[in-house]
């Protein structure tokens, strides 16, 4: 082989090998290689969040009121029975039958006395109790409900417990005067035919 060839078949080797180190390190360079980066986390799917649904807001209670029956005057100036609504609440007032008796039992407001109202309930009457079961209301006064007044005013003030009571209440109302169901009441020994009812003081 001639000198010539021999340096020809060099050079072409030479260059061979020169293509083959640039394409190696041009697969081997970063940018044509994909590498993971460990601090990159993978990502993450969470499923659709469900729309959160608004508290319904509670609607404001109806107010109660009780009927209180005191007496007062009309236009004619004539006395009829007066019925006084006195706002209620069971969570602080308990029972409404029981509300409305110890009401009527305290007697007209400041205001209600301006305006002319009031009661024939004898100033020192007490409640000694309020017996409310599930079907009877027992409602037990002190001696001092029965006398004082005249006959005319013992009428009114049965007629207030009975109007006031009926007015409260679906179950049958029992009056009763130191524990003794009150059949016969007030120094003119008046009948009253129980439970309480409108026409429980008709002879």
């Amino acid at each position: 082989m001639q000198t010539d060839q021999k340096v020809f078949l060099g050079l072409v080797g030479v260059a061979m090998i020169a293509a083959s180190v640039y394409l190696g390190l041009q697969m081997l360079s970063p940018g044509n290689m994909e590498i993971e980066d460990p601090s990159t986390p993978p990502p993450v799917t969470t499923p659709a969040e469900e729309p959160q649904q608004q508290p319904i807001p509670e609607q404001p209670k109806e107010k109660e009121y009780a009927g209180i029956v005191f007496i007062g005057q009309n236009d004619n100036h004539e006395e009829i029975y007066k019925i006084v609504k006195r706002e209620y609440s069971p969570e602080i007032d308990g029972s409404k039958i029981k509300f409305a008796i110890s009401s009527l039992i305290l007697g007209p407001t400041k205001s209600e006395k301006t305006a002319g109202i009031y009661s024939e309930i004898p100033v020192g009457t007490e409640i000694i109790d309020i017996d409310e079961r599930s079907n009877v209301v027992i409602i037990n006064l002190s001696r001092q409900f029965e006398y004082g007044g005249g006959t005319d005013s013992v009428y009114k003030r049965l007629y207030q417990i009975i109007k006031t009571a009926r007015r409260n209440t679906d179950k049958p109302v029992y009056l009763y005067i130191e524990g003794k169901q009150a059949d016969v009441i007030g120094g003119d020994g008046i009948m009253i035919s129980q439970p309480l009812t409108e026409t429980s003081l008709d002879e």
